[in-house]
């Protein structure tokens, strides 16, 4: 008898009625976090081209004044500029995504080497905390849950934390409210 339904259920479950989590959720919210960068690589080489020959034409001025150990620091100081540089335009490449879904909330971090680590939460119990400093405004962004607590948005500045926790929280509400029937559309 058990085997006769099974069959009947698979006879009638076919591809086209079969249910897909991942296509069956609406996405109430989608963020990808990238840190700021305000210099760009042509801007990068603009700049050390200039501390290049600012350091040279000093350098060489001190040589001529007989301070010839000034022109072997100088150049350090151009090599450590460069090296910071490199290890900030390193670090640009993490990202952060959050996405929301009725029955979801999945943070997927990407650091600047390409390891990947995942959080997955029930956006029904998740909330969301700040630390909030007075003159400065929100310092810390964390996503509370089952005692996990999630540090997001480290990329973003105190307006834009505010900004994006205010389009989070409503997101998290329109969770709680759970998905919509409109059959018109």
């Amino acid at each position: 008898m058990i085997f006769a339904m099974i069959g009947v259920y698979l006879h009638v479950m076919t591809a086209g009625n079969d249910f897909d989590p991942l296509t069956a959720q609406p996405e109430l919210f989608s963020a990808l976090l990238t840190p700021h960068r305000s210099l760009n690589r042509t801007g990068f080489l603009v700049l050390m081209v200039s501390i290049g020959v600012v350091s040279f034409i000093a350098g060489i001025a001190f040589l001529l004044m007989g301070a010839w150990p000034v022109l072997g620091f100088l150049g350090l100081d151009v090599l450590a500029i460069y090296w910071a540089f490199r290890v900030n335009f390193r670090d640009s490449k993490a990202t952060e995504e959050i996405w929301v879904t009725p029955f979801e909330l999945r943070v997927r971090r990407v650091s600047h080497r390409g390891h990947v680590v995942e959080f997955v939460l029930n956006p029904l119990w998740v909330q969301l905390d700040q630390k909030c400093h007075a003159e400065f405004g929100i310092e810390k962004l964390y996503l509370l849950s089952k005692g996990r607590r999630v540090a997001i948005a480290s990329f973003l500045g105190a307006d834009e934390k505010e900004r994006f926790a205010k389009a989070l929280r409503a997101a998290l509400h329109a969770a709680r409210r759970g998905p919509t029937y409109n059959p018109i559309s």
